[in-house]
């Protein structure tokens, strides 16, 4: 059963990708869902910044949802960037009906790790720095799944942590009834784990959690439902759930 919940389009700043497509490719592949996760960013940095438009995605979303009645489950989502920061936009958004919302963290104030923030701080440092952004999202709350958990990796190539503070974040994730996500997508940039990787996955399991979400992070078509088969080769090897959401409900699988 493929499900695919980390998907981008054209209503995303970085994705040219049509819906339509996205779903005919679904089909093929006899997946089970699909659910369009387009970037929200508020931060001024971001190429992205103030991009979304909800009204033009859901006036598209809802003339082709209605042709694959009964054939897939066609969901609506977001990916919101550093909702702690935007926590009212972010509920001022969650009034739309969509299915699921990623909470993740692009950006440290104006840091985005990049060739030169590279050049300028070890990934100790940054992931130090990184950390207690992801600590005080999940505090905050207001969505569904913790995106990409350890997104420095795709740039570093490494990961950097104390269990300690893992075990803090995974506390206020579940005490919020939130999951977190397998995004496949550093697979396909030369790199040995998906975000998460084992290591992080246990952690998460030792602290009480229990469902995943997976997602491609496509923002080509081609990319849907990437190296699925080995996030759910995870979730059985470590004996998670995988889960999905529709109206903002988990639903296990």
């Amino acid at each position: 059963m493929i499900n695919d919940f980390h998907v981008h389009t054209e209503f995303s700043c970085d994705s040219q990708a049509d819906l339509e497509e996205y779903i005919k490719t679904a089909l093929l592949y006899n997946m089970n869902s699909i659910c369009f996760t387009e970037h929200v960013d508020f931060n001024k940095n971001d190429y992205g910044y103030n991009y979304y438009n909800p009204n033009q995605f859901f006036k598209k979303y809802n003339e082709i949802k209605p042709k694959f009645k009964n054939k897939i489950k066609i969901l609506a989502g977001i990916e919101f960037g550093e909702p702690h920061l935007y926590y009212d936009k972010l509920r001022k958004l969650s009034a739309y009906p969509y299915d699921y919302i990623i909470g993740s963290i692009h950006w440290i104030g104006d840091m985005f790790p990049c060739q030169k923030v590279r050049g300028q701080y070890s990934a100790k440092d940054f992931y130090t720095l990184y950390w207690q952004e992801i600590l005080k999202t999940v505090k905050q709350g207001g969505f569904d799944a913790l995106g990409h958990i350890d997104f420095p990796k795709r740039y570093y190539g490494e990961i950097y942590y104390n269990e300690q503070t893992m075990n803090e974040i995974f506390k206020y994730l579940l005490e919020k009834d939130m999951v977190i996500e397998i995004n496949t997508s550093s697979l396909r940039k030369g790199h040995q784990q998906t975000m998460p990787g084992t290591e992080l996955l246990q952690i998460y399991k030792d602290n009480g959690g229990k469902y995943i979400t997976i997602g491609s992070d496509a923002h080509e078509v081609r990319d849907l439902a990437a190296d699925n088969s080995i996030a759910r080769k995870i979730i059985s090897d470590l004996n998670l759930q995988e889960v999905i959401y529709i109206n903002r409900e988990k639903v296990i699988l």
